[in-house]
Parts: C-alpha cells; sequence; structure tokens
C-alpha cells in the first residue's frame, strides 16, 4: 500500500445509518504518505463513487476507467470524505492514480483543507 494506490475498502455504516458518509465496500485512494504509513494503525483515504451525479458537490474530481488505475467504469473521486480507517478495513490493490490525477488531487486537498 502506498500514496496514490486505489484500493478496495469497506466503509461501515454510521449509528442509526444517517448522514451522507460513503458506506459500504467500494475503491478509494489512500493519500497518507508513504513515510508514516508503517507506525500507524490507521491510513488516510478517498473513497470513490459510480454516481457521477457528485459531481455536483465541490471538491470532487472525475476519473476515467484505466489500465493504470484499475477502474472498470468513470468514478468520482470525494475529496470532501477524507477520513481515517482502520487498515483491517483495507482490501485488495485494484491500481494506482496516474500522475497527473494524484496533481488534481493534492490541489483539491490543499483548496479543502485552506493548505
Amino acid at each position: 500500500m502506498a500514496h496514490g494506490d486505489i484500493l478496495t475498502v469497506n466503509l461501515p455504516p454510521s449509528p442509526g445509518s444517517a448522514g451522507h458518509e460513503q458506506v459500504g465496500s467500494r475503491p478509494a485512494i489512500v493519500v497518507q504518505t508513504d513515510l508514516t504509513d508503517a507506525s500507524l494503525p490507521t491510513t488516510i483515504i478517498i473513497p470513490m463513487t459510480s454516481n457521477l451525479g457528485a459531481l455536483r458537490y465541490p471538491h470532487t474530481l472525475r476519473i476515467d476507467p484505466s489500465l493504470q488505475n484499475g477502474l472498470t467504469m468513470t468514478s468520482v473521486i470525494l475529496v470532501f470524505q477524507v477520513r481515517a480507517i482502520d487498515k483491517r478495513r483495507l482490501g485488495k490493490r485494484i491500481g494506482r492514480l496516474e500522475k497527473t490525477h494524484l496533481q488534481q488531487l493534492k490541489s483539491e486537498m490543499g483548496h479543502l483543507l485552506a493548505l
């Protein structure tokens, strides 16, 4: 697992199943740095959805399938849903985000977090 990898993750529903967080098994991008990854029981990810309607929200990015990223359908990176999850929720590696998309993701995270 490395920065920019796309993995399957299992995101549990919130208590009472209320809210707008992504849940279930889905692809997500690892955004935590490789340097701190080994020393923590969690990793920071950004979930994705195949619901293109999510593009109406700010802090989202459209990603089309490619051999490198391993996606099977056009997806939306939900930058505004960045979160830390337990590493036990990580599944298999699907692929790796392309360098141009990774740069866009970093820029969007900077805008979201006012960095």
